[in-house]
């Protein structure tokens, strides 16, 4: 079985069905022979663990110049937090790239923030303030999981460092929307299946984090921290077929 893993950033699989496709510093890093051994100097931390721990069956690839793989080849697509990166229209280009490269049936595994949860849980939180005006210290931590990361000028990762290493970055790398770390839209499972079909694909089925329709999905990890737990909460799973 051939399963990308497209978008993947640091969160990667290192089985021989997986491919890792992404854009990123790390990975262009990685790549580099030189810059491997001089990769301390840039990342410390947790940054430099992830760093370390990428595995070799990564391709450094720009998605926005396409899949680089031949029509009708990939068992299973799968991305996760990427699809609400992307303007309406990249995202229908994307998609039909990937309904491209998929098998007839494949799957495609989409993860996303869930819109749905995000939303339940501000409106059931504002009776809580009512009720607790302490408790309304808290709510704009609501109102951020909806709008902050569309709003968002600088990369999070950045605005961790300290002074000097936050202003390089910042310089070099430019801000949140240039590294495109902003939302450009929200989904819940309704827009995201409607939009789907319109795209011609069949049966989207909304899944849990370890539950899906490819066999011995939870062996990659993908949805899974290191203790087994979901790695990434208030998500919205949705799998579909070509």
């Amino acid at each position: 079985m051939k399963i990308l893993n497209l978008g993947c950033g640091t969160k990667v699989s290192s089985s021989l069905d997986m491919v890792n496709i992404d854009w990123s510093i790390y990975l262009r890093i990685k790549q580099n022979p030189f810059l491997r051994i001089i990769a301390p100097l840039f990342f410390k931390g947790e940054r430099l663990i992830r760093f370390n721990s990428l595995p070799n069956n990564i391709i450094v690839h720009n998605l926005a110049k396409g899949i680089p793989f031949p029509s009708n080849s990939v068992d299973v697509v799968y991305h996760s937090h990427f699809l609400e990166h992307l303007d309406r229209d990249m995202a229908k280009v994307f998609l039909l790239e990937i309904k491209r490269v998929l098998k007839h049936n494949g799957i495609q595994r989409i993860v996303v923030p869930d819109l749905e949860k995000a939303c339940r849980a501000y409106v059931s939180h504002i009776p809580a303030c009512e009720k607790d005006t302490s408790e309304a210290n808290n709510h704009d931590a609501y109102v951020a999981t909806i709008i902050e990361q569309s709003v968002r000028k600088e990369a999070f990762g950045s605005s961790q460092q300290k002074h000097l290493r936050r202003f390089i970055e910042n310089t070099f790398l430019g801000d949140a929307r240039k590294r495109g770390e902003t939302h450009q839209w929200m989904y819940d499972k309704i827009n995201l299946s409607i939009f789907l079909t319109s795209l011609g694909y069949k049966n989207p089925q909304v899944q849990s984090y370890n539950q899906s329709l490819i066999p011995d999905w939870n062996q990659y990890g993908l949805d899974l921290d290191t203790s087994g737990n979901e790695y990434k909460p208030e998500s919205l799973y949705l799998e579909t077929q070509k």
